[in-house]
Order: C-alpha cells, then sequence, then structure tokens
C-alpha cells in the first residue's frame, strides 16, 4: 500500500485548454489493462524536457531528444506501457521512429512533431503491431477530461494512478497547471523508471519552456530516490500552450514568472513525492534535510548517501533507531574535510545526536516513537555553512524484493 496516498478524483483534475488525452488496451505486454495513450497538443505550444543522464537510455528518450532539438513544433505524445524499448539497438530505433510515423500519419504532422515514450521491460522489442492497431481507439478517446486516465494507463509497477492540479491567478488571468507521473521503482535522481508529464496553459516565452522543464525537474525529480537506481527511460515534459488570457511571460525572474515557477513546482514536488509515497513495497515515506553545509551540492551529496543505504532503510522498515547508520552514511558520504564534531543530527524533533556524538537527553523509546511513523524527517546539520537542501525517499522492505524479483512473470 502506497505511504499516505490515494487515487486522484478525476473530478479535481483541471482541464488543459489545447490538451486533449485519448487511452487505450492495446496489449501491449498484457491484456485487459490501459497501455497506450496519446496526448494532442494545439499547435503554437511550447514544448520541454529533461530526460535520464544514464548513457544506456531508450531508443525512444533518443528520438525525443532529436524530435526536440529539430524545433519542428511538437503536437502529440505517444506513450506506451509494459515496454521499455530500451536495450534494443537500431532495431528499438527504428520502432520507436515506425510508431511515430503511424501516429503522425493519423494526425497529418510530420514525425519529428510526435514525442514517443516507453516504460516497461528492457531488452524486449516494441510490439509495433499493437501500438499501431492500438491507435484509432486511442485517438477515438481523445478528451481534455482524460488526465486521471492517462495516469493509470501510464502505470507499471504503481499501485495507485499520480496526478495533481492546480489553478493559480497571474496577470489577472486564470492559469491551469496540471501534471501525472508514474514510477515505483529504479528511481534515482539525474531524472529519477519515472515518466512525468505537466500542461500549463500560461503564456510564456518559447525560449523559456526548457529552462522552465529543468528548474522544474530540479526541484522535485531531481530530489527523489528509492533505491539509487536510474533508469534507461526516465523523461519529463513540460507544455505550455500559450492559452490563458494575460500577457506574454518572458522571464522567469519576473513577478509573473516567479508565480508560475512556484505553482508548478508545487505540482511537481507532488508528483515527485507521490513516487516515493508509492516506491516499490514503501511502508514509510522520508525527508532528509541537510542544513550546514558549505554548498547546496554538498548537501545533496550527504543526503543521497542517507537515503541510498540499505543498512538506514532497511532500519527504518523495522522502525529500529539504529541512528548511528544515519551518522555512518554521513561520514562516507565523501566530503574529505568533514568535521564529525560539528554534526547534530535529528529524527523529527528528537535531538539524537550532538556534535558528532549522543545526545546526553536521547532516550530509545524517543527516535522508536518517531521510526514508527509513517512519515518522518530526517534533519542533518553539518555545521560548515549555511546552505541546506533536501531529499525524499523511502524504506526498504521485503515487499521490494519480492516484486523485483517477479516483475517480468
Amino acid at each position: 500500500m502506497p505511504v499516505n496516498l490515494s487515487a486522484p478524483d478525476p473530478a479535481a483534475l483541471h482541464a488543459v485548454p489545447g490538451v486533449r488525452i485519448g487511452v487505450a488496451e492495446a496489449g501491449v505486454r498484457k491484456a485487459n489493462r490501459k497501455d497506450l495513450t496519446v496526448v494532442l497538443i494545439d499547435e503554437g505550444a511550447a514544448v520541454g524536457g529533461v530526460f535520464t543522464q544514464n548513457r544506456f537510455c531508450a531508443a525512444p528518450v533518443q528520438l525525443c531528444r532529436d524530435h526536440l532539438a529539430a524545433n519542428f513544433g511538437v503536437r502529440a505524445m505517444l506513450i506506451n506501457t509494459g515496454n521499455a524499448n530500451a536495450g534494443t539497438g537500431e532495431d528499438g530505433l527504428a520502432r520507436a521512429r515506425a510508431t511515430c510515423i503511424a501516429l503522425a500519419r493519423k494526425l497529418n504532422l510530420a514525425p519529428e512533431q510526435i514525442l514517443p515514450f516507453s516504460t516497461g521491460v528492457i531488452m524486449e522489442p516494441l510490439p509495433i503491431d499493437r501500438i499501431e492497431a492500438g491507435l484509432p481507439a486511442a485517438l477515438a478517446d481523445a478528451s481534455p477530461a482524460n488526465w486521471a486516465r492517462a495516469a493509470e494507463g501510464i502505470m507499471t509497477t504503481d499501485t495507485v494512478p499520480k496526478a495533481f492540479s492546480q489553478q493559480v491567478q497571474i496577470g489577472g488571468a486564470t492559469v491551469t497547471i496540471t501534471g501525472i507521473s508514474k514510477g515505483a521503482g529504479m528511481i534515482r535522481p539525474n531524472m529519477a523508471t519515472m515518466l512525468g508529464f505537466m500542461a500549463t496553459d500560461a503564456k510564456i516565452d518559447a525560449s523559456l519552456i526548457q529552462p522552465l522543464a529543468k528548474a522544474l525537474a530540479d526541484a522535485s525529480f531531481n530530489r527523489v530516490t528509492i533505491d539509487g537506481d536510474t533508469s534507461t527511460n526516465d523523461s519529463f515534459v513540460v507544455i505550455a500552450t500559450q492559452k490563458a488570457d494575460h500577457a506574454t511571460i518572458t522571464s522567469l525572474e519576473s513577478a509573473e514568472g516567479r508565480a508560475l515557477l512556484e505553482a508548478m513546482q508545487g505540482v511537481a514536488r507532488q508528483l515527485a513525492q507521490a513516487i516515493v509515497r508509492d516506491g516499490e513495497g514503501a511502508t514509510k515515506f522520508i525527508t532528509i534535510r541537510v542544513e550546514g553545509g558549505s554548498d547546496a551540492a554538498e548537501c545533496r551529496q550527504v543526503a543521497y548517501a542517507v537515503a541510498h543505504s540499505p543498512l538506514v532503510k532497511t532500519a527504518f522498515y523495522a522502525s529500529d533507531p539504529n541512528l548511528g547508520r544515519i551518522l555512518a552514511a554521513v561520514g562516507y558520504a565523501g566530503i574529505a574535510d568533514l568535521d564529525q564534531t560539528g554534526i547534530d543530527l535529528y529524527l523529527d524533533d528528537v535531538h539524537v545526536a550532538v556534535k558528532g556524538g549522543r545526545n546526553p537527553t536521547y532516550r530509545e523509546e524517543d527516535g522508536q516513537r518517531v521510526m514508527k511513523q509513517s512519515e518522518i524527517t530526517v534533519r542533518i546539520a553539518l555545521g560548515r555553512g549555511n546552505a541546506a537542501d533536501t531529499v525524499w525517499t523511502c524504506d526498504l522492505s521485503h515487499d521490494y524484493v519480492t516484486i523485483n524479483a517477479d516483475y517480468r512473470s
């Protein structure tokens, strides 16, 4: 069961003017499940994306990068689950291109105006015949109101669909932001297997869409980790349809730009945190906050060392306040001149360690009380400066092993 996360209410997800979504059952891997999604985008929208930094990236990631660089104007996205089309070489690229061509023909577009996305099992050939056969049903289903269906249609080992929506006033106009994501395992930043799609009707200069996508990813999807693995297929795409009735935003530093960025970051964080809450086998949602670093990168380095430690994660699962494991992870994070006597450690309101040693007032029962909670904040003070950063992770349970041992069956 996910940690304090429920399926979205379709009525709470606002349609974004300029975007229509259709979902179908194509039998990509399994019958009788939503596994093919098309996103139709009105002409004139700005589209940007960030992708996995895994050098063994999947064929659709390679094509997405190429198609965005071609700058033909993205008009549609094609998303399949059940098959990642990764580790498939030139044949995989040819199959991904074939799906773009098939959709482009039905929409009277150039293939370069289609962005393909795949998620699922690696090193198996993409069944393009099933995808092509499913396109008519997906297109016939296209509607502005299908965000919840799309969130379900992109799932793999997720236990619940993930979607959030918000409206905000910018320049006297109501601006809509809606997004979906999927992911439960193989999650580690640098795009952390996840897919994320966000759309807004905000009117922004096209040159801002790529910086906006990166800023949103850096504040959300690049702050989550489940198991330390970086997927071959991670992708996060932002669409601005330009339909809102306000003056064009020409700078993210302007008052309007900051308002949009803040609102979109709120939705992006919800989407990213939902992935952690639904982590494979997760029973606890853990916030790791590192403060007092010399810079933010140093804080993240320490936070990730703690978040990736199997010993730390299994201790959280067992509600065992074996908190020396956290201090050990801080110590091996790779900060050569770290002074252990400057480190303080907190579990929520419990002050565990002072100046690198056990707090004389700390009691085991206090630590265990916090460890039994479903949501826990670990705060580490390094005593080296004024920088801070945050990472979100989960515990590591028996079910994580079971899920991944049985993934292909």
